[in-house]
């Protein structure tokens, strides 16, 4: 069996399971909601038009967002338990995913059920009424029985829609099959992409047949089918909580990481070295840099790599750029006391974004630097990833050189590197420590005006492991160990498709050739 494909299949007991009891206990709680307000909404006009409307909007905002919004909120709520109770909660992973899709489950359930109650004939519930039914006697053996064919339809829709958009619960810290997705767009595993993909596809399918087992067992009055449909789903559901009740190894340190290549090997270096001093380690990866902060300070996280120039203007809100020490000192004693972070060290390499192109293109326009680039720029496309051109750092880079380009694509990274080579684009915000760039021999850019901020690699702990012993033993011993070249070495390693080399692999290479073995 392809080595991919086994790497798959060890993993899939963990993230089906996780993926299985997300979407289960987000379709039940939207039925539980749904179902009741459907019938209340049928009888109310008024109930009916703010409900229906509601639920609508709910379905405008994008899962993902919808995801992500829930991360703060919870976040604050939890804050405020701790100053009244002096008890918070988690407010990523599980509980922000199943909110958002219970909100996502609940419009196909609520228009179905509205309209399969308001479709019953009025000669029936009449004739319910004139043989003295009560109402609850008229829902329970009248309406309800009629309407429950296309109710659930609703719920069919739900699930289907709810099993897919788990997939992008892995942003917010929440093991699903999105682990698979997301990981292997990084990585370019398509194998893992396709994998995910083939697993929440095959569990949608299941289901909804499943629950159109039940649905026809509720039309044609067949217990047995009902019966049926009811115990294979909740055998299935049982069979992912029994082995993942105690999945998550108790006490155990968590390491953070962002989505894309170079977190995911730094992820697994970090817990390397935790685990070789017998510590239980979990990684949460595929956050975004906002939500990993906030999880770090908040005590989600313990430990996980930043970048100093992301902190310096996206956390601190600085849009000065001074020395590169200078720098340093000041967000170490920021982080402390204001958010109570430590700064452990920097791994001695930097990650800095940089404008890159074609060297052959670069040549043709005779650019080598960001100042020549700006003559050229009113007619070359340029290609960022998702989130450079909202940070405050394209906004001095711009304004520092008066770069204005004909048009700006976003792409997934991996995507944004393919649209280069394929002069989709002829200037992309890479990242410096980047594989890619020696792979594709692209030409970085020069930042003569020094606009570009230092992006030290910095390793960052939560305020409850300040004092951990164990943690700092094990994560200073990375600190100035890592120079870029062997980081790039890494990059490349990962983000070229070869049949053997994942995130930890490179990661025990990283370890190797720099001496921490």
């Amino acid at each position: 069996m392809n080595e991919r494909v086994n790497a798959a299949w060890l993993v899939l007991p963990e993230y089906l399971g996780q993926h299985v009891i997300l979407s289960a206990a987000a379709l039940a709680i939207g039925i539980l909601i749904s179902v009741p307000l459907a019938f209340a909404a049928s009888r109310s006009r008024r109930l009916r038009w703010p409900v229906m409307a509601l639920a609508s909007l709910v379905q405008t905002i994008p899962s993902l967002a919808l995801l992500a919004l829930f991360y703060p909120l919870l976040l604050a709520i939890s804050a405020l338990s701790v100053r009244v109770s002096g008890y918070g909660f988690s407010a990523l992973g599980f509980l922000p995913a199943l909110l958002a899709l219970t909100l996502y489950s609940m419009l196909p359930i609520l228009r179905n059920g509205v309209a399969g109650i308001m479709n019953i004939p009025p000669d029936i519930i009449e004739a319910a009424r004139g043989v003295g039914m009560t109402e609850r006697q008229q829902l329970n053996l009248v309406e309800l029985p009629l309407a429950a064919p296309v109710l659930m339809a609703g719920v069919r829709t739900a699930a289907v829609w709810v099993i897919g958009a788990a997939t992008l619960s892995t942003t917010v810290g929440q093991t699903s099959l999105g682990n698979y997705i997301f990981s292997g767009l990084q990585i370019e595993d398509w194998v893992s992409v396709l994998f995910g993909c083939a697993a929440a596809a095959a569990l949608a399918l299941i289901v909804d047949q499943l629950l159109a087992l039940i649905e026809t067992g509720v039309v044609r009055r067949t217990a047995w089918r009902v019966a049926l449909g009811v115990v294979i789903l909740l055998g299935g559901v049982a069979a992912a909580v029994v082995p993942n009740i105690h999945s998550t190894p108790q006490n155990a340190y968590v390491i953070g990481a962002k989505n894309f290549s170079e977190q995911y090997i730094l992820s697994a270096l970090m817990a390397d070295r935790l685990e070789r001093t017998g510590a239980k380690v979990q990684q949460r990866t595929g956050l975004g840099s906002v939500i990993a902060f906030r999880a770090l300070a908040s005590n989600e996280i313990d430990a996980y790599v930043d970048y100093s120039g992301t902190v310096w203007a996206n956390i601190m809100g600085r849009r000065d750029t001074p020395p590169r020490l200078q720098m340093l000192d000041e967000m170490r004693t920021w982080l402390q006391d204001e958010r109570g972070v430590q700064l452990l060290g920097s791994l001695g390499f930097e990650n800095a974004y940089a404008l890159a192109m074609r060297r052959d293109r670069a040549e043709e326009l005779g650019i080598r630097t960001i100042q020549d680039l700006a003559a050229h720029s009113p007619s070359l496309q340029f290609g960022t990833d998702f989130e450079f051109l909202a940070r405050p750092e394209w906004q001095g880079l711009r304004d520092a050189y008066g770069l204005a380009f004909a048009n700006s694509r976003q792409f997934q990274p991996t995507f944004m590197y393919q649209a280069l080579t394929s002069g989709e684009v002829d200037v992309i915000s890479a990242f410096s420590s980047d594989g890619r760039i020696a792979a594709h021999d692209l030409l970085v850019l020069g930042d003569p005006k020094g606009a570009i901020p230092p992006y030290d690699a910095i390793m960052l702990v939560s305020p409850k492991r300040v004092a951990d012993a164990r943690l700092q033993a094990a994560l200073r011993k990375l600190v100035n160990r890592i120079p870029i070249a062997r980081m790039r070495e890494a990059n490349l390693m990962v983000d070229r498709e070869t049949d053997k080399v994942d995130p930890p692999a490179a990661a025990r290479w990283l370890a190797e050739k720099t001496g921490l073995e």
